[in-house]
């Protein structure tokens, strides 16, 4: 066992800069998203006021470093600090997650030093970022994309369209993999920096969700969009890599997120069953509710301890392909369950949004959805433990 890894802490121990900055990102989460969650639900926008707070907060770029006027911080404190968001809106939470786990990564790993000098300091103080992978046709078979991107000189023509794009009204900076020599297959995908106003880019249709309702989901629009070379990111026909490798981080994102919306419903459900009187005593005596609320607990525990295990392992430098869709699969299972159990628990009061818990379930259901469906989590899973066994 290396040095380094003696070093990491235990799973659920943080360091003393991961907690700093939990707590940090809890107190804002109370102070200042938790009074716009119902009115940000209904509108389905983001506060723009938020937004800034986000920036100055320094929760947009934690790990981008330092010289580039990010927060220099670790994979998990981004984890710790987006599964705090994600307790008290889960909309939030996916907005910060999408910057630090998918855009920032992929700038980070991939990026050129002039790209980086460029974009990052950017994406660290004042603009959003999107990530822009589906299609129509390519959901979980994302390689089948038909974005064309055709060499003109010193520069890219981009075409096609893209959908299911996460912070797509907010975003200047758009992560866009376009396939530049679609006889290659996958091989020809390149992933390309798209600036908001470039000619030609537009926002088209904003869908209107079940579920975190205040984080955009549009569709973009791509005709004949002049991105200059320099603005490749990574090696050209190497999109493939930049996408593949940036989802497995952004699967670990997204059961912070889980657990932050499991964590919700257990303390919804933990403060209203001590409150709530039935037959002359909180229904928290009851021994069927106290076994409800045990299920409850131990499984977010489970699921916690598997997303701070793949972050850990992340960090480290250590394989964690198998680690991640563990991950993500559990912790959306958990954060449905819980969330749906805690609607048990609340009664007719649970079905109504004057209480939070509808909304945590409504919240749950995507991530059995986006960065990857279950079935996918299931398929990498059998595929490594069988290559193992």
């Amino acid at each position: 066992m290396s040095e380094t890894m003696n070093l990491m802490p235990p799973l659920t121990q943080l360091t003393e800069d991961e907690q700093m900055l939990r707590d940090a990102a809890s107190d804002f989460a109370e102070s200042s998203i938790k009074p716009k969650v119902h009115e940000m639900d209904e509108a389905a926008k983001l506060d723009e006021g938020l937004i800034k707070e986000f920036f100055e907060m320094g929760l947009m770029g934690i790990e981008i470093p330092e010289k580039y006027q990010g927060g220099g911080g670790t994979f998990m404190m981004s984890i710790v600090a987006i599964e705090q968001i994600s307790r008290v809106d889960a909309s939030v939470g996916v907005f910060m997650d999408v910057q630090n786990t998918l855009v920032n990564n992929a700038f980070l790993n991939w990026g050129s030093e002039a790209v980086k000098e460029k974009f990052l300091p950017l994406l660290a103080t004042e603009k959003v970022g999107a990530y822009c992978l589906s299609e129509a046709g390519s959901g979980s078979d994302a390689f089948a994309l038909k974005c064309s991107a055709k060499e003109d000189g010193d520069a890219y023509i981009l075409n096609g369209t893209k959908l299911w794009i996460t912070n797509a009204n907010e975003a200047d900076i758009f992560l866009v993999f376009a396939n530049v020599n679609p006889e290659a297959g996958y091989k020809g995908i390149t992933a390309f920096i798209v600036e908001r106003g470039m000619e030609g880019f537009s926002i088209s249709k904003k869908e209107n969700k079940l579920g975190i309702r205040a984080s955009s989901t549009c569709e973009l629009l791509l005709e004949d969009v002049r991105v200059p070379k320099e603005n490749v990111l990574g090696e050209v026909g190497k999109g493939y890599k930049v996408a593949i490798e940036t989802l497995n981080e952004g699967r670990i994102g997204i059961g912070a997120q889980m657990i932050g919306i499991a964590q919700a419903s257990l303390d919804a459900s933990l403060s209203y069953t001590k409150e709530r009187k039935q037959f002359g005593k909180s229904i928290a005596d009851f021994q069927g509710v106290q076994f409800q609320l045990a299920r409850m607990a131990t499984e977010l525990e489970m699921a916690r301890l598997l997303v701070y295990n793949a972050a850990r392992m992340k960090e480290n430098g250590q394989p964690f392909l198998k680690e991640a869709a563990m991950a993500k699969y559990y912790s959306s299972e958990v954060a449905e369950n819980l969330s749906s159990m805690a609607i048990d628990l609340f009664g007719g009061y649970g079905y109504v949004k004057e209480y939070p818990v509808e909304k945590y379930f409504r919240d749950s259901k995507i991530g059995k959805i986006y960065e990857g469906t279950s079935n996918m989590q299931l398929q990498t899973i059998a595929k490594i433990i069988l290559k193992e066994s």
